[in-house]
């Protein structure tokens, strides 16, 4: 994108509404502000203006906010216009924009100005779409924290650690006449196990921060009649899968979010399993392998009174094998079982009841525990899946070069592998990354943002 380029957005999400804003970025702001407005804003005051058509004439009246370079949130000239939330005056406002030199902003292209800027990195980036879309308030508060740059500093500390082991090392394969004692094995071998032990540890933070913002898919599947329907229902504490006593009743994917204690729970509600000549249903069962196969975890609902051990032998055995599985032994208020978890020949057996409730705070746990997932604290950072790749890819090079000083003293081979972890840190904060990268992550933000 040149830097003389000024682009525009309506900010404010489409339909009528209170106020709508349209934000300007760029090296037109000025010229643009003095047309619209018939003057310059006092920097950073909110203004009430008329906002004018080219004939001088007024589009609409509301607050101006003029926020010079390098002091605004692009790192450029930024103008807002607040004005009247309706989509004819916005358009129009729009138009007037386009106008006088600036284009249509692309989706994220405000973010993605500010941290080509160096306005914040691109953790901060992404921290600012992830807060937008946070579906429950813990998200949200770990999307502040992420935005305020917490998780930026883990990584940054760890880095300048890094940098410092590498100077180390390589001072020592430049200089070798000098006979710099560093490379003593004790001291090198610490300082790498140190810099291994403070990754494990923000990698166990971020997966905490990765489950708080993706989530958890699950699928409920089973035989036909076994209540996966209740089982939704109950989760979702609202009747959302019609159930009767006819098998085959939910013969499409029935989707629904939940939150237990800041993990989304993202369930699917499946058609019965079984073989069947009715076409509809046919289409049904092949939905829920498709469901299945895509699941972190298939919770499998059995009628506890009645198992059928061979259909339930076959589906393990159909089940993927890197997919958590767990037993779910439904209808136990009309069984002899209580409410319990335990350890069965096919994984983990819960007994609930659908119809009371029984045993579901028991299912709840379980889940939390079976992704790993913590009670949200107070040091809590939104991650990504690729901040996740990027920090095990990091350790790996730390481990392959701490291998390869120890086993072969081969000192290269460390920096190497140092350098390595170095630029993978650096794809996080987006010291070091590509372009592709940049594009995949920016349009997926929301116009205006």
């Amino acid at each position: 994108m040149s830097v003389t380029e000024t682009i525009v957005a309506i900010a404010t999400p489409p339909g009528r509404g209170g106020i709508g804003i349209i934000r300007v970025s760029g090296s037109c702001v000025v010229s643009i502000a003095k047309e619209i407005l018939g003057k310059l804003p006092t920097p950073r005051y909110a203004e009430y203006l008329p906002f004018l058509n080219s004939n001088s004439s007024a589009i609409d009246y509301g607050i101006a906010l003029y926020f010079p370079a390098p002091k605004s949130f692009t790192g450029e000239d930024v103008l807002e216009l607040q004005g009247h939330g309706g989509p004819i005056v916005l358009d129009m406002l729009l138009t007037r924009v386009l106008g006088l030199g600036a284009r249509l902003a692309r989706p994220g292209e405000f973010s993605e100005q500010a941290f080509l800027n160096g306005q914040l990195d691109l953790v901060q980036a992404e921290a600012i779409a992830d807060l937008i879309d946070s579906a429950s308030t813990a998200a949200a508060t770990a999307a502040v924290r992420s935005l305020q740059g917490e998780f930026s500093k883990k990584i940054q500390d760890i880095n300048e650690a890094l940098i410092a082991v590498r100077v180390f090392v390589e001072s020592a394969i430049d200089f070798p006449e000098e006979e710099i004692d560093f490379l003593a094995e004790s001291d090198v071998v610490e300082q790498v196990n140190e810099l291994s032990e403070a990754l494990v540890q923000v990698l166990g933070q971020a997966k905490q921060g990765s489950l708080l913002r993706e989530g958890m898919r699950i699928v409920l599947a089973g035989k036909p009649n076994v209540g996966k329907s209740s089982v939704l229902n109950r989760l979702a504490n609202q009747d959302l899968a019609i159930v009767t006593p006819l098998p085959g009743t939910t013969r499409d994917v029935i989707r629904e979010q939940i939150n237990i204690e800041g993990l989304p729970l993202h369930i699917m509600d499946t058609a019965g399993l079984r073989q069947t000549d009715d076409l509809i249903e046919q289409e049904g069962v092949s939905r829920a392998w498709s469901e299945i196969n895509k699941a972190d975890h298939v919770l499998i609902v059995l009628d506890e009174r009645n198992i059928d051990e061979g259909h339930l032998k076959r589906l393990i055995a159909e089940l993927p094998d890197h997919i958590n599985r767990s037993l779910l032994f439904n209808k136990i208020d009309l069984g002899q079982h209580e409410p319990s978890v335990k350890s069965g020949d096919y994984g983990t057996e819960i007994y609930l009841s659908a119809a009371t409730g029984q045993g579901f705070d028991l299912l709840k746990t379980h889940l939390k525990k079976s992704m790993g997932f913590n009670t949200v604290s107070n040091s809590t950072f939104l991650a990504r899946r690729r901040h996740l790749d990027a920090l095990k890819r990091a350790l790996t090079h730390l481990k392959t070069g701490l291998i390869n000083y120890t086993d072969h003293h081969a000192a290269e081979l460390l920096a190497e592998d140092l350098r390595q972890a170095q630029n993978t840190l650096a794809e996080i904060t987006g010291e070091f990354t590509s372009e592709d990268l940049l594009g995949q992550i920016f349009e997926s933000f929301c116009i205006g943002k």
